[in-house]
């Protein structure tokens, strides 16, 4: 099963639409994971249209028409794991061992916020991922979203996209 992540698209207030290399891996992936701060319908409308299947939670940009639409936290069951979505994890300081105390039952954490990619693994297995935002880099070198493969209870293939810069 190949997973797409992301998180923080803050169209259009960051950018106008989304890159066109992430629309490109939406159509290959089976399951689009969006960790919150969408800031428009418009976009989440985009991504239920064009994913076979979209696992998403809303972020602390998000107003009420995209929190009536979304909850605050969404876990699946994919590839034989157990998978939660949530957009703020707090400080980078303690994130694993709070993380893995909120959320024990699952094995994969996918969350947003800082826009600073993140992969790391909490004492007992819970794995933490931000695939950052692939249109607002912050202080970071470049715009990324996250691939993976999720099968027969193991994820693989982590793979963490630089995206090229954008043209004015």
């Amino acid at each position: 099963m190949r997973l797409l992540l992301t998180s923080d698209t803050h169209v259009p207030r960051r950018a106008r639409e989304l890159p066109g290399e992430l629309l490109g891996q939406i159509e290959r992936a089976d399951v689009v994971l969006h960790a919150g701060d969408w800031v428009d319908t418009a976009t989440l409308d985009l991504l239920e249209r064009r994913a076979r299947r979209l696992v998403a939670v809303y972020g602390n940009n998000d107003g009420a028409a995209l929190r009536e639409r979304l909850p605050e936290v969404a876990r699946a069951e994919l590839g034989g794991l157990r998978f939660g979505v949530v957009h703020e994890t707090g400080p980078a300081q303690g994130r694993e061992r709070r993380c893995a105390e909120r959320f024990p039952e699952l094995d994969v954490l996918v969350f947003g916020h800082s826009h600073i990619p993140w992969d790391t693994t909490a004492e007992g297995g819970l794995r933490l991922l931000n695939p950052g935002s692939p249109t607002d880099r912050r202080r970071q070198p470049y715009c990324t979203y996250m691939t993976a493969v999720a099968a027969h209870g193991q994820l693989t293939e982590v793979a963490l996209h630089r995206l090229p810069p954008r043209r004015p």
